[in-house]
């Protein structure tokens, strides 16, 4: 398999260098067990490395098997600890100057809030670097599409972090289907607990002092500007559609993946949504539209696939609410985890698939009654979640079009689309208290059937719901492929 240009470039320095100073490159038997080269480690630089970005960076780095040359974050206190964990990285608060100023690294994860997260990964693609990007991968439906594009374009190796697709969970769920355990799929239902963050709330008025060490201008980034407020950073900006993608977008990654995996699944055709609400004291329902709801229930359609040849219907609801218990299952089993709290059930003609958050905990049950369960435990039957982050290292360090590449489980040709059909529920949700002035009064177009045509990215029956496909970028922010 050829390389790509940007591993060969790679390769052509190490050599020249080494040849230059008279040095041989010595084999890994000779330097000792456990001993890798610092040739063979893959140099990353970390945009965002707080929180959930701490975590790749050190599953990436992996026990020193690759090098972290740089970090970056506009928080510099969310980013404290990867400052002392690797003293030596290079720090930034742009990650603009970083791709400008250094140029010693091969590979880029992307570990911000949702609404950056389409800028800075194609700006370090168009840089020639490798990216490993949080779920979900974008905030909107234009911009995965954007750079699902700009992977094949710029010959990129690229994964999504939705760790659980590599998991060995996902991989028997396949292979269960494959082999028709439970039949063809009408009905599947995903649910998560979350949000576990506010939603549902006014915007914030006050205007509380800028924290040291933030630099909020580059977070706020191409997003729509407002002030500094504790319930924007950190975290909690899950939950304003700003800059997050709520619950669905969330877990939806996590959840939505193993089904549509399994089924081969495109982009739906339809979607529907229904939202909760918070009362006020006299039982009027508050809706404060720059807010996610805070519990949500939405239904996509997916026309027949290669793998399941009939339409397959997928509710997803969250806030805590969940499907009911199915009959098939014995009613001191959970559904989905442990608790029951995060699932998917997959109901077939012969049968229902189950799985937690991740695929983990695979099960089926039988019309027959019986029961299959994977033949390891749980502890051993999941690859590790770093397992996610080093076949990416792998990847970029054998380049584009390369059989490591090629067998990567969320690249950005599988991620984006899944990505798009989990933020098409999302454009379902924000429609639904769209209205319209009537003789009447007011009514809600939005609160119906949503026809999608995938291909071109467009709502055909309610034009008001397109809004969402993407967002105005603040002024001096683009996307440009």
């Amino acid at each position: 398999m050829k390389k790509s240009s940007k591993l060969s470039r790679r390769t052509f320095i190490k050599s020249t260098v080494l040849t230059t100073f008279g040095i041989s490159i010595v084999p890994r038997h000779v330097l000792g067990k456990g001993y890798i080269p610092p040739s063979d480690k893959l140099n990353v630089a970390v945009i965002g490395a707080g929180g959930k970005g701490y975590t790749d960076m050190l599953h990436t780095w992996n026990n020193n098997t690759s090098n972290i040359t740089a970090i970056c974050d506009v928080d510099w206190n969310q980013a404290e600890a990867a400052f002392k964990k690797f003293p030596n990285a290079k720090k930034y608060k742009d990650y603009r100057k970083l791709l400008e100023n250094q140029k010693d690294f091969d590979a880029v994860t992307i570990s911000t809030p949702d609404h950056t997260h389409a800028v800075i990964t194609l700006a370090a693609m168009q840089n020639n670097k490798d990216v490993y990007v949080q779920k979900p991968l974008t905030h909107n439906i234009y911009e995965a599409r954007v750079l699902t594009q700009a992977a094949n374009k710029y010959k990129i190796v690229t994964q999504m972090g939705n760790q659980g697709a590599s998991g060995d969970g996902v991989k028997t769920m396949i292979n269960w289907f494959n082999k028709g355990l439970i039949g063809n799929v009408s009905k599947v239902h995903i649910w998560t607990n979350r949000p576990v963050w506010p939603q549902g709330i006014k915007t914030p008025t006050e205007q509380p002092k800028l924290i040291d060490n933030l630099d909020w201008d580059t977070w706020i980034g191409p997003a729509s500007w407002v002030d500094y407020h504790p319930l924007y950073h950190p975290f909690k900006w899950r939950g304003w559609w700003n800059f997050g993608t709520g619950a669905l977008g969330d877990m939806g990654c996590h959840l939505v993946d193993p089904p549509y995996r399994v089924l081969g699944l495109g982009y739906p055709t339809e979607v529907e949504s229904s939202v909760g609400a918070i009362f006020t004291k006299d039982w009027t329902p508050d809706y404060y539209p720059e807010s996610c709801p805070p519990s949500s229930r939405t239904q996509l359609k997916f026309e027949a696939t290669e793998k399941n040849p009939i339409p397959v219907k997928v509710e997803w609801t969250d806030g805590g609410l969940r499907p009911f218990h199915p009959d098939l299952i014995p009613a001191d089993h959970p559904i989905g985890d442990e608790d029951s709290a995060n699932g998917v059930i997959m109901i077939g003609e012969k049968g229902i698939m189950t799985c937690g958050t991740y695929g983990m905990n695979p099960k089926v049950y039988l019309n027959s009654g019986e029961i299959i369960l994977p033949e390891e435990t749980t502890k051993e039957f999941n690859l590790p979640e770093n397992g996610h982050h080093q076949l990416w290292v792998d990847a970029c360090k054998d380049g584009f079009g390369s059989k490591k590449h090629k067998s990567l489980t969320s690249s950005f040709d599988f991620a984006g689309p899944l990505t798009e059909s989990i933020l098409m529920g999302n454009l379902a949700i924000r429609s639904y208290n769209l209205r319209e002035q009537t003789k009447n009064g007011y009514n809600y177009p939005g609160r119906k059937k949503l026809l999608w045509d995938g291909n071109n990215m467009k709502i055909t029956n309610f034009e008001a719901a397109n809004q969402f496909v993407k967002r105005e970028y603040r002024d001096g922010w683009s996307l440009n492929l």
